[in-house]
């Protein structure tokens, strides 16, 4: 049996530095499940299902990703599909705060699984679903920061086909 992570996320939508990361991961894990979670502390842009959907369209040249969701806790996820590691990606500084708190509330709730931290591209590191799905909503290019099916659907979303 292989080496199994999770890269858990709401990816309201997929960003070119998510995807930067799951390619980085795909490289050193059998297999990586990139788990929607819904954070109920953000209202999102598109339903869990069409962010599965973007997700799969984005990912489908990588044969060992696997996308699905879950509204469960993240180590009870982790722990169901017997998970070996966590991968969550840094963008900057700022970023690692938070992640080390969350990081070490999962260590407590699960000491067998492991959290990866792994530096966004510096090309993305200035990159949040946030501030594409800002840029979309008043029309600016965000072609190069996102997938090229999550650039049409965030047209479609903000009526600019």
């Amino acid at each position: 049996m292989g080496k199994l992570a999770i890269y858990p996320g709401s990816f309201d939508p997929i960003t070119n530095g998510h995807l930067d990361i799951i390619e980085r991961a795909s490289k050193i894990f059998d297999e990586v499940i990139v788990a929607v979670f819904n954070n109920e502390a953000k209202s999102p842009l598109f339903t869990v299902e069409e962010r599965i959907h973007l997700l799969e369209d984005s990912t489908s040249y990588l044969p060992n990703i696997v996308i699905d969701s879950s509204d469960h806790l993240l180590m009870d996820y982790a722990k169901e599909k017997n998970a070996d590691a966590i991968v969550r990606g840094l963008r900057a500084v700022s970023d690692f705060e938070y992640e080390m708190q969350i990081t070490s509330m999962n260590k407590k709730l699960n000491p067998d699984i492991e959290t990866l931290f792994m530096m966004t591209n510096n090309q993305y590191s200035f990159l949040s679903s946030s501030m594409v799905k800002e840029a979309a909503k008043y029309h600016g290019d965000i072609s190069g920061l996102v997938p090229d099916v999550v650039d049409e659907a965030l047209k479609v979303k903000y009526k600019k086909v």
